[in-house]
């Protein structure tokens, strides 16, 4: 049976999803990766995944630029024709559900975060809610990451209690996360994710300023992906501006080990304006790591104030950076212990075996079962 995963950036698909991947295959499915082609497509491609290329412009929703992005999804499923479509992030979701519509093959949807379609509030963002509603009333099931944007959906009625389910984010791999770290210094802070302003990449490199000036041998690190197509993305040179005032502001650029990254870390700071659920935030406490984020949806879901790290104001420089001072000022064995309950929290509530365990359950349901 063929199942095709469709997302946005094949970047996406092999840092989240292989271990999905690799148990479909062990199961008998032949798995497909529909996205834009980057550098990434190769290591898919070596697991034995055929790969698919889409052109689809990430910049807003507009449905009549993207008419031809629905043509493109409808001729590549009606080419291959798979048993079920797999599909995470809101052009996928949207268009590739509409062309799958009309060829009758069942979609499982996941919402991984809602972004600026329904932080900000315009006509853009009604026409985006409007065509969700639309796209997603023929899924067979949706995933949502957290009980907020869950709720949301469901009073809006774009689809159903029934319908739905919550899943702990993508999960993390906890046999490959892990750390015998013994001790936490307080010293190196870090930023990852896309750098943008919804995640909040001003927030932290302004209260990093602040907090330097009363810390100033701390290290605030910047690690995801610069000149994003997206509205709220921070210019190279916009960037360059803060690094180049103060040396203790460092931008590592893509990172492709995680791993190695977080082993010389303290601290992960994210204040985003909201997430489906952090995949950084998980990978961090997994490797024993407190945590400062935003009291907001997909954030706070991770962290429980002052247990396995900070809860913060969102879109307030003031408080991220009292959070900071704070965390920086109670004493190694607290900082070490946050870390500790973070992993234990993990273990508990967000393996990835957990994730994978729920996408089993519904694709033999409509598959295997049918």
């Amino acid at each position: 049976m063929k199942i095709i995963i469709s997302i946005n950036t094949a970047w996406n698909i092999f840092n989240f999803r292989v271990g999905l991947i690799k148990t479909l295959q062990s199961q008998g499915y032949q798995v497909f990766a529909l996205s834009p082609k980057d550098e990434y497509v190769e290591r898919l491609e070596e697991m034995g995944v055929q790969h698919i290329p889409i052109k689809l412009d990430q910049q807003g929703i507009n449905p009549f630029k993207d008419l031809n992005l629905i043509r493109q999804y409808y001729t590549i499923f009606k080419s291959i024709r798979p048993d079920l479509i797999l599909s995470y992030t809101v052009k996928p979701n949207i268009y590739g559900n509409l062309a799958a519509r009309t060829l009758k093959i069942p979609t499982i949807n996941n919402i991984s975060g809602l972004g600026t379609l329904f932080i900000n509030s315009n006509a853009t963002s009604y026409v985006g809610k409007l065509l969700y509603k639309i796209g997603l009333s023929s899924s067979k099931h949706v995933f949502f990451q957290n009980q907020d944007d869950k709720d949301l959906f469901i009073q809006s009625r774009f689809t159903s209690d029934k319908n739905s389910s919550l899943i702990p984010g993508s999960g993390v791999n906890i046999k490959h996360f892990k750390s015998s770290r013994i001790s936490n210094k307080g010293k190196r802070f870090l930023f990852s994710g896309r750098l943008i302003g919804d995640k909040g990449v001003f927030e932290y490199l302004e209260a990093a300023i602040i907090v330097l000036k009363k810390f100033p041998d701390i290290e605030f690190i910047l690690a995801g992906e610069l000149g994003v197509n997206n509205k709220t993305a921070i210019s190279e040179d916009n960037l360059n501006g803060y690094i180049e005032k103060n040396s203790q502001l460092k931008y590592l650029g893509k990172s492709d080990n995680m791993l190695e990254l977080l082993k010389t870390i303290d601290v992960m700071v994210l204040p985003s304006y909201r997430e489906g659920l952090s995949k950084s935030l998980l990978e961090a406490n997994a490797m024993k790591i407190p945590i400062i984020t935003s009291d907001v949806p997909g954030c706070r879901d991770i962290v429980t104030h002052g247990y396995n790290g900070f809860l913060c104001k969102v879109k307030s420089v003031d408080s991220l950076a009292r959070s900071i001072e704070e965390i920086i000022e109670i004493s190694e064995e607290m900082r070490h212990e946050m870390g500790l309950n973070g992993r234990i929290h993990i273990e508990q509530f967000f393996s990835e075996e957990k994730v994978i365990n729920h996408y089993l359950n519904q694709v033999n349901r409509l598959l295997k079962n049918s």
